[in-house]
């Protein structure tokens, strides 16, 4: 596809940087719709190369290997934060990057990311940013505890994230937390945690899913309820912002937005994610396009789908030697089972997921 081309035909390929379980659910998407998908990830083996035509096996600032992959595609696009951008603004010298990558730039850094977001008047959690155990304890100061230090860029799952309560030493907070530079976030009293997932085309069209409902464990996501209890203004709100993120970014692609209802019945956005969602995986059962359908169109520059769901629908994650539990699931008549292909059960680690479906309710 060259450089000005919006649409790309079925016969195409896909360039998707990252080789785990999104990647290989939107590589599967794509397939069902005529494209072929090349994977770039430094592992061998990975879940999305595995149900993919072609996959370079190199790390992700390898610039010959960023040309080789770049040269053999149509479109790139990625499925997780943790990415140089110097590689895709070289990428972009041979292909489109959709979402671009200045999406990536702000995602993939907390400050940046609630900078943009109270940029447009949207509210977050208060925060300070901090690079030494010393501003930390200033930090503090201004915002009180319990508070939650995280790591500025490479954490995800609850990694890099430290929660600091009355009696806690802000130096070995900082040590804990593992980085040259953090985050300090104020303690958000809510009554649950919310995600909306927008996908948004080449020509500015947007399309919302239903407001999901998400409980955590130890800070990984363990469970999505589709729909949310929610007011339906205040379902509405949740997607309104999902969508003027997406437009403010001037993104190609998919947008999740994960945020907290207080108890006062506001909305604070949490993070954001450029790309598909853990949240998001209810979709590809319950609804008439699914995420990774929605994310391939997006990418490729078609139409968008139909979000409406079809069902109501559970989403569990299956973590470490819970995924060894597939032959009773196999045997729910509701549940619809999907395993990524991962070798090592390691704890926490996310091997799979089961949605299970029930008759719809509401709107």
């Amino acid at each position: 596809m060259r450089d000005d081309a919006r649409t790309l035909p079925p016969g195409g390929t896909i360039g998707i940087v990252g080789g785990g379980q999104l990647g290989r659910m939107a590589a599967l998407a794509a397939a069902a719709m005529g494209y072929r998908c090349h994977i770039f990830c430094p592992d061998e083996d990975s879940p999305a190369a595995q149900v993919s035509a072609a996959a370079t096996v190199a790390p992700y600032d390898d610039l010959d290997a960023l040309d080789r992959f770049g040269a053999s595609v149509d479109v790139v696009t990625y499925e997780f934060e943790n990415l140089p951008t110097s590689s895709f603004a070289r990428l972009e010298t041979a292909a489109p990057v959709r979402p671009h990558w200045r999406c990536l730039e702000a995602t993939q850094h907390r400050v940046a990311e609630k900078d943009f977001v109270n940029g447009l008047g949207i509210g977050t959690a208060p925060y300070r940013r901090v690079t030494s155990a010393a501003e930390l304890d200033r930090a503090l100061g201004d915002l009180g505890r319990p508070a939650v230090l995280k790591t500025a860029r490479m954490g995800y799952d609850g990694k890099g994230q430290v929660t600091i309560g009355p009696g806690d030493d802000p130096a070995g907070a900082w040590t804990a937390m593992g980085g040259a530079e953090g985050v300090l976030e104020g303690f958000v009293d809510f009554q649950r945690e919310i995600s909306a997932i927008v996908a948004r085309t080449v020509d500015g069209d947007a399309a919302c899913f239903d407001v999901v409902e998400n409980v955590h464990r130890g800070r990984v996501l363990a469970r999505t309820r589709a729909p949310a209890r929610l007011a339906p203004g205040l379902a509405d709100e949740a997607r309104s912002i999902a969508e003027r993120l997406a437009a403010a970014f001037d993104m190609a692609g998919l947008l999740a937005v994960e945020m907290f209802v207080t108890r006062e019945g506001g909305l604070l956005v949490n993070e954001l994610a450029a790309r598909p969602h853990n949240s998001g995986h209810w979709t590809i059962d319950a609804c008439r396009t699914s995420q990774f359908e929605q994310f391939v169109r997006a990418v490729a520059g078609l139409p968008l789908g139909d979000p409406g769901r079809h069902s109501d629908a559970v989403m569990t994650n299956l973590l470490g030697d819970a995924a060894g539990d597939w032959p009773g699931v196999a045997r729910e008549p509701n549940a619809k089972l999907h395993l990524y292909g991962k070798a090592d059960a390691r704890p926490g680690r996310k091997m799979g997921h089961v949605t299970r479906l029930f008759p719809k309710t509401g709107g």
